[in-house]
């Protein structure tokens, strides 16, 4: 499960238990009661979860042992919060807290700095979000969370964009195995100067394109809409505009050099 490094924290994790549901809503009642030695059970059982979840941040030049520890923080909140009598897996209310665990800590230990009572702002966003998502079982909206904390709605989203961490518009967002979809291609062109192309070249070139790609390229380059609301418009996956995109932008640039 885990191909770098098979011992972390001093854990040997071929050699961690695995619970089977049944097993984890009778322990998880157990803790309920006071049992401390469930408690301990279902987190030695759930180790492998926190495993699985880190993994999803192994490019980030994170220190691995430090993302565990705070991955079993995660994990212990979400056993002594979790409510067995609910009709959801332990594992759906887990990787959630476990994330969240993580990604706190990777924002306390962001190079960018945020002062500090807008960084307390953020954190007491984020726990009337908790506190309404449980008391009405939906997300709340900004509106909701700034009205729960007695604050205008526009300090709460500031704040809750300061911590953040950075994206780089390289980063992948979605793959079927063909053409990789990245940020940059989600994000409106506004015909910004320095284009590689002027918009009386493109206009020109595309005269040889096919409706569709003549219609994708005006609607991506000259009114400025996200690959997402051009597929939408024209009634096909992102991914189907991303390939005819990148084929008529490669025909365009063979045909004007």
């Amino acid at each position: 499960m885990y191909t770098n490094k098979v011992e972390i924290c001093g854990v040997n994790t071929s050699k961690l238990p695995v619970l089977k549901e049944k097993e984890k809503t009778e322990l998880l009642q157990k803790i309920r009661q006071g049992d401390r030695r469930a408690r301990e059970k279902m987190i030695n059982g759930n180790l492998r979860l926190v495993l699985s979840v880190i993994q999803k941040f192994t490019n980030r030049g994170e220190n691995l042992d430090d993302l565990f520890q705070v991955g079993c923080i995660g994990l212990i909140k979400a056993i002594d919060n979790f409510d067995p009598n609910q009709n959801v897996r332990f594992s759906t209310y887990g990787v959630p807290m476990i994330i969240g665990e993580i990604r706190r800590h990777l924002r306390d230990n962001n190079p960018i700095r945020v002062s500090r009572s807008m960084r307390d702002t953020a954190y007491k966003a984020m726990q009337a979000k908790e506190a309404l998502t449980n008391r009405n079982a939906r997300e709340p909206t900004i509106d909701e969370i700034a009205q729960e904390m007695g604050m205008k709605k526009e300090e709460v989203v500031m704040a809750l964009e300061a911590i953040v961490e950075p994206m780089s518009l390289f980063e992948p967002v979605y793959s079927d195995g063909g053409d990789t979809i990245y940020v940059m291609d989600q994000v409106g062109d506004r015909g910004t100067e320095g284009d590689w192309m002027d918009e009386l070249a493109i206009r020109e070139a595309i005269k040889n394109l096919g409706e569709r790609e003549k219609k994708i390229l005006s609607l991506r380059f000259f009114i400025g809409k996200t690959q997402m609301e051009v597929a939408k418009e024209i009634g096909i996956s992102q991914a189907q505009v991303s390939r005819l995109e990148k084929g008529a932008l490669d025909w365009i640039k063979k045909h004007l050099s």
